[in-house]
């Protein structure tokens, strides 16, 4: 064929005879060709998974160390938050049994509140016992809780690496606290107990001399509310009824008081001043006859001794004193010759036969003869005067003008005379209760510096918690040797082996901002719902318990939460009657608590977040990052047994782990018992070997 050399056909001249077995004559891929193709193709695709599949084992290997390090951080994170709880539990308990008892004494003075009283200091006694040993316990609880600490993080982040694995890989790790030791300091949890004993003897000598101030108290309410009644307070005649009947005083001369609580104990006087000066100044006989003006002089002469002698009378009733020096008005003739108008000579007097005789005054009938000296009616009687043949006027005339007002309830002297009475028991019944609010004021303060030394008590500084693991918590996870899975028969792309590898992580305590919902105590109440379920527990995270709850979730601010407290208690007291002593004592105790220095406690949420490892080990002073890979090699690969894994890195917490449970205190909630705060270290420990 022209132009092909030995007579080839051109195709065949341009494809070598190997070449064709791929290409046709037609220059078309031939079958061998595509079938190549798709070989390369699917070794090339097998071999990239198995690529993958390496790479993502060794780096699964990271992960599940990061993982392991948070598991570790977050178990110290709890036991923060458990200390904490702790905390403000001994703290706000202890705040409320004090501020309960506090106000309970208080309320010993209020009228009627005794045996309310008396049930709110045991109370309050019950709850600062309650306190005490709750504090005790929980010292020691934390103190037990923090040497297995280290074991603890190491099972529950050895049981948290071994839930990585699945049944083609596993994973060997554990985390170790950074430090292992505690700096922690809890005794200030236990050191100061509250001397339940000084305060239950200094509220029971309060309570004798309240009981004695408020029997003495009654004495003086009995008196006041029978002077009240002969002044104004009878519903039938009484002194401002009388002096309404025989008078025409204004109301505010004569006025008129609701209750013995509201009138004043010189109301009586000032009505009876006004009511004899007004029948002095309106005094006029009767009639015409000699008998009338006679009897009209009489009644002058004993209005004016009754505005005398009570013009001289005082009433002073202070909260430090009582003195009254109220007369009582003659009642009859022996008793108005002790008076002034017996010896006063006032009375006209004529001279006939060189014998004086007394009259009622110059217009008297019998009065002739030659005017004679003023004389006394006691003149009468002495033998110096006769009396008058017309008016016969003596002594007897003078006395009977009060002797049957003061007789029957009908007179203003019957009721003034009752006043009278009334005010001198008053008088003694004051003097004993100032005696008696002066005893009770040296043993309210004897309370006041009981208490004040309890609160003082509770205001030391915060315990500090610093736990192992403070700094962090450093894992080390490893993996043994492990091959990929058989890929196209292993005909396609060969099997990859991921040698024995490791990695190092670590993780830190971040705080979290704290807000309402997002604090130590709002975590915990929340876990306690759950625990708790419906019910009760709902009304405790609601309202967290009352009093004690108030207190309880003031724990970020104890100072002013339990100030604001106080305030509230004692202010519902305010308008009770409570008296000098109860004022007195609510405003030390008020004094007291404002005064106490607490320090804000930190409730943030101590979260795990990762970070740097050498940060964690410089922190720590646990070693260089060339040291923890070091003991990374040692990780016994395939053993999750937390105990051994630690005793491989050099560490022994075989007896911690063991032990059967740590319950670090009985938080105790009112309506629902107790609380138990409880680690079970053998159910973790055992989680993390796998059985």
């Amino acid at each position: 064929m022209t132009g092909s050399p030995c007579g080839r056909k051109e195709s065949e001249a341009r494809f070598p005879d190997a070449i064709g077995v791929f290409i046709g004559e037609n220059g078309a891929y031939t079958t061998v060709a595509s079938a190549v193709a798709m070989l390369v193709v699917l070794a090339l695709t097998f071999s990239v998974a198995v690529a993958c599949w390496s790479l993502s084992r060794a780096g699964d290997v990271q992960s599940s160390a990061d993982a392991t390090a948070l598991a570790g951080s977050n178990v110290v994170s709890s036991y923060v938050t458990a200390a904490t709880v702790v905390d403000a539990s001994v703290l706000s308990l202890g705040l409320a049994g004090m501020s309960t008892a506090a106000v309970g004494t208080v309320a010993l003075f209020v009228p009627g509140a005794q045996a309310a009283a008396e049930t709110m200091i045991e109370s309050g006694l019950k709850m600062i016992q309650t306190r005490n040993r709750f504090a005790a316990s929980a010292a020691d609880g934390l103190a037990t809780l923090e040497k297995g600490l280290p074991a603890l993080v190491a099972a529950q982040s050895a049981r948290v690496c071994a839930a990585q694995g699945s049944d083609t890989v596993s994973y060997t790790g554990v985390a170790l606290a950074v430090p292992a030791t505690s700096a922690s300091d809890l005794s200030v949890i236990d050191e100061d107990q509250i001397d339940a004993g000084a305060l239950e003897d200094a509220a029971g000598d309060l309570a004798e001399a309240a009981a004695s101030l408020d029997d003495a108290q009654g004495e003086v309410a009995r008196a006041r509310e029978k002077a009240w009644l002969a002044d104004c307070g009878s519903e039938g005649p009484s002194m401002r009824e009388r002096a309404s009947s025989l008078t025409e005083l204004s109301d505010a001369e004569n006025p008129d008081y609701a209750s013995s609580i509201t009138w004043r104990v010189d109301a009586g006087l000032e009505r009876a001043r006004a009511y004899y000066r007004w029948r002095l100044d309106h005094e006029a006989p009767q009639g015409e006859s000699v008998e009338e003006r006679a009897d009209s002089a009489a009644r002058a002469v004993f209005y004016e001794l009754a505005v005398d002698a009570l013009e001289e009378a005082t009433i002073v009733d202070e909260a430090s004193t009582c003195a009254i020096d109220m007369p009582y008005l003659p009642r009859n003739a022996e008793e108005m010759r002790e008076t002034a108008a017996y010896t006063d000579a006032r009375w006209p007097s004529t001279v006939k036969d060189g014998k004086r005789t007394l009259h009622y005054g110059t217009d008297c009938p019998g009065a002739t003869g030659e005017a004679g000296p003023l004389v006394s009616l006691s003149d009468i009687d002495e033998g110096k005067a006769r009396e008058c043949s017309v008016c016969g006027f003596s002594i007897g005339d003078v006395a009977k003008v009060p002797a049957a007002s003061t007789s029957i309830d009908n007179g203003f002297e019957y009721h003034l005379r009752a006043y009278t009475q009334a005010l001198e028991a008053y008088e003694r019944a004051r003097l004993d209760e100032i005696a008696l609010e002066e005893a009770a004021r040296d043993d309210a303060a004897d309370t006041g510096d009981a208490f004040e030394d309890a609160f003082q008590s509770l205001a030391v500084e915060r315990p500090q918690i610093a736990p192992p693991g403070r700094y962090g918590c450093v894992a080390l996870v490893a993996s043994g040797e492990v091959e990929s899975p058989e890929v196209g028969g292993g005909s396609l792309a060969a099997q990859a082996r991921v040698p024995e590898r490791g990695a190092v992580a670590a993780a830190v305590l971040a705080p979290d901002e704290a807000t309402a919902e997002n604090n130590v105590l709002s975590s915990f109440f929340s876990s306690l719902e759950e625990r708790c379920g419906s019910g009760g527990a709902v009304g405790l995270v609601d309202s967290v318990m009352g009093l004690w709850g108030r207190l309880l979730v003031s724990y970020g601010d104890a100072a002013a939460g339990v100030d604001e407290l106080m305030s509230e208690l004692l202010g519902g007291l305010d308008g009770l009657g409570g008296g000098a002593v109860a004022e007195w004592l609510a405003d030390r105790l008020e004094g007291i608590v404002g005064a106490l220095g607490f320090e804000p406690a930190d409730l943030r949420l101590k979260k795990p977040v990762l970070t740097n490892s050498s940060n964690v080990l410089e922190a720590g002073g646990a070693g260089s990052v060339a040291d923890v890979q070091d003991k990374l090699r040692d990780l016994p690969i395939g053993t999750t047994d937390p105990d051994a894994l630690l005793r491989a890195l050099g560490y022994q917490a075989g007896e911690e782990i063991l032990a059967t449970e740590v319950t670090i205190a009985e938080i105790p909630i009112p309506g629902l018992g107790s609380v138990p705060l409880t680690v079970r270290l053998r159910d973790i420990a055992g989680a993390g070997r796998g059985r």
